[in-house]
């Protein structure tokens, strides 16, 4: 038992430490991508990708109905309900592309940008390769297959990055993004299903079916919750304040995405399979959440820190000063980011262990609060006020929500807190240090100032962490 309990403990250090690389190599990559692209395009442009993507996200949210994360978690042969996944996967899709292709037209317009109708229609077609390749992403996840995705997403950013840089150069604007986002997708879909060997197969067991769904379908409602309570500030922002305020908000919100992008997608990679084989031991899944929290909070919270003291010299040494208008929703968002971190770890425990209506609860409930507080802080103060209303719900609603679900299952809140005390308290000292910074030298460069905060930021918060340098290296 012991043996078997060492193997897959290094099975899922190994996986851990491929879905870092990965995810280092794509975010370094979408990063100096993202800052090329803010200098050859104007923020109208990434209005209506913006408003595209709202589109897709809503597809994809729903799309396959939540059967194929099933596979993660089946105990039999997966050979027996695949094809029915893949079945149930692909002909929903291409209804919601067809439902896409009709609405287009009235859902641009209701964002406040009606040409960006052909964009949506473009970049949707993603949903598509989505329903096709479902099975074969989730089988990579539970074999631990980061390797495979390793190579798939560098090829994926490698030619989306080649083709919309190209088409931004010679002027397509908005298209730019979307051509390049779909034909990365198509490559990477198909390398994907030749490297873990799943091509889609059809079939259909009514039986096996009915099981899924039953599984499948509260979480699609609860992708579908999380899509909105992500995506309802693009709506409101658009609707109220309109395309240009909305570029400079998608801006602001893909900057402090950073975290959750660059740690937390490391982390669920590995998350959801790890917790659903240590379902049946309490103090297994315990001390496995506390291990991930800490790995998390360690690099989570210094990143949003900087992110929202830094906040203007960051945008404007990256994007140069015509963004500036972005750093004011930055410095709040900066909040949001740390709480998702929190929340979508807690979503993945809540999931491995079946509790998939909770987790919809939870979502409607984020997203309710967003729905009343987020139109009420664009009229008081344009994208400030938006995201002064999403930290606040976060912070305030959606953690202590959480939290309290996650209490429930067993675990003592205690132990999940302790490993936090050292990243909470090291992050303190660095805001202490940059808010003097920000006093006094409030004209300093902006890559001076960015350059001196983030060695200051270090130098303070190194010392708190460095006792648990044993702890995260042994993660697993």
């Amino acid at each position: 038992m012991t043996t078997e309990v060492e193997a897959g403990s290094k099975k899922v250090r190994k996986a851990l430490g491929l879905s870092l690389l990965n995810t280092v190599v794509g975010r370094l990559g979408t990063f100096l991508t993202g800052i090329v692209l803010a200098r050859l395009l104007a923020p109208e442009d990434f209005g209506m990708y913006a408003v595209a993507l709202v589109a897709l996200t809503a597809m994809l949210s729903l799309n396959e109905l939540g059967v194929s994360i099933a596979i993660v978690r089946w105990p039999g042969d997966l050979r027996r309900i695949v094809p029915t996944v893949t079945t149930i996967s692909v002909f929903f899709s291409a209804l919601l592309y067809v439902a896409c292709c009709v609405t287009a037209p009235v859902f641009s317009a209701a964002l406040g940008a009606p040409e960006a109708t052909g964009v949506v229609r473009l970049l949707c077609v993603t949903v598509i390769i989505d329903g096709i390749t479902a099975a074969a992403v989730q089988f990579a996840n539970r074999e631990f297959r980061q390797g495979s995705r390793l190579v798939v997403d560098t090829i994926n950013l490698v030619l989306t990055t080649a083709v919309t840089v190209g088409m931004a150069v010679t002027g397509h604007g908005a298209w730019s993004l979307a051509v390049g986002q779909l034909t990365g997708n198509v490559l990477s879909g198909v390398m994907l299903c030749y490297l873990v060997r799943m091509w889609p197969r059809f079939g259909f067991d009514r039986s096996l079916a009915k099981e899924l769904l039953v599984f499948g379908l509260p979480l699609a409602g609860g992708s579908l919750l999380v899509f909105a309570m992500l995506n309802v500030h693009y709506v409101v922002t658009g609707r109220m304040l309109g395309a240009i305020a909305l570029g400079f908000f998608l801006q602001a919100f893909n900057l402090s995405s950073w975290p959750v992008n660059m740690f937390s997608m490391v982390v669920r990679r590995v998350s959801l399979p790890a917790f659903a084989a240590l379902q049946g031991d309490r103090e297994a899944r315990e001390a496995a959440f506390a291990r991930f929290s800490s790995l998390l909070a360690v690099f989570t919270l210094p990143v949003c820190v900087l992110l929202g003291l830094l906040a203007l010299p960051l945008v404007s040494s990256l994007y140069s000063s015509k963004w500036s208008a972005s750093a004011a929703a930055l410095q709040w968002l900066a909040v949001l980011a740390a709480v998702r971190v929190a929340c979508e770890l807690a979503y993945d425990y809540l999931v491995a262990l079946g509790r998939s209506r909770t987790t919809m609860w939870l979502q409607g409930g984020w997203l309710a609060a967003l729905a009343i507080t987020l139109p009420i802080g664009a009229s008081l103060d344009g994208i400030q006020g938006v995201a002064i209303a999403h930290a606040a719900v976060a912070l305030f609603v959606a953690l202590p929500a959480f939290g309290i679900a996650v209490a429930r299952t067993g675990i003592h809140l205690a132990s999940l807190l302790r490993p936090l005390i050292r990243p909470a308290l090291g992050s303190l000292a660095m805001v202490a240090v940059l808010f003097l910074l920000r006093v006094f030298l409030p004209s300093a460069p902006a890559p001076g100032l960015l350059v001196l905060g983030g060695i200051l930021s270090a130098v303070v918060y190194v010392p708190f962490i460095w006792p648990l340098r044993h702890d995260i290296r042994h993660l697993g």
